[in-house]
């Protein structure tokens, strides 16, 4: 079952259980799911399960955003909404790498680019991001990469 089936079979389950929060969430990730795929209509590959995942990489990033922000606000209570439709976003992307891991994947980029020194930083970002795409968080992969440099 693809992904668009996944959350349409969930989002009738949240209906009948009568699970506002979940619904709203569910039928937002439906929406921006179909604005991708409306953009993407025409000549070419169409939607495809990375770009599902790209989609909704970006929505769980938006709301990791909002909480801090709420935060720094003092508005505890829709920080905590955030967290909540953030859990069941991620119910929907891969999972996550642990740094262990990721650790892993940037030692074997720095081998294969032969990076040395803070400058290689530009050589050896792409090549973890391309392996670690939608499973690990950009700013954890960028700290983790800078820190195996040597860069403050």
């Amino acid at each position: 079952m693809d992904l668009k089936q996944r959350i349409s079979e969930d989002l009738k389950s949240a209906m009948k259980s009568g699970d506002k929060l979940r619904l709203e969430t569910l039928r937002t990730m439906r929406a921006v799911l179909l604005e991708k795929e409306i953009e993407k209509r025409g000549p070419g590959p169409g939607m495809t399960p990375d770009d599902e995942v790209a989609v909704l990489t970006s929505a769980a990033k938006k709301r990791k955003e909002s909480i801090e922000l709420f935060r720094q606000g003092g508005r505890l209570d829709l920080a905590e909404q955030e967290e909540k439709e953030l859990a069941i976003i991620q119910e929907y992307l891969p999972k996550q790498m642990t740094a262990d891991e990721i650790g892993a994947v940037i030692r074997e980029a720095i081998s294969q680019s032969g990076a040395s020194a803070p400058g290689d930083f530009g050589k050896v970002m792409p090549l973890v991001m391309k392996q670690v795409k939608g499973k690990a968080d950009g700013r954890l992969v960028q700290d983790l990469v800078k820190k195996s440099l040597g860069i403050p």
